[in-house]
């Protein structure tokens, strides 16, 4: 199991990670890699989003 920190260490990377691809995106016909390195990192983004919150929630319950 991921420790709290980690999850939250990893939740920056993907920002920056989804920044730069996003930045690759060309205005008009977007090339179909891209977009899906794009979809793929912010699906593992919300996943992680999602294990936080559970996390931190167990944590206060526990406390």
């Amino acid at each position: 199991m991921h420790t709290l920190t980690h999850l939250k260490e990893r939740l920056q990377q993907l920002e920056k990670q989804i920044a730069e691809t996003k930045r690759r995106l060309p205005a008009h016909s977007v090339k179909p890699p891209v977009m899906m390195d794009l979809l793929a990192l912010e699906d593992e983004y919300e996943t992680l989003l999602a294990e936080i919150t559970d996390l931190s929630k167990n944590r206060v319950n526990t406390v």
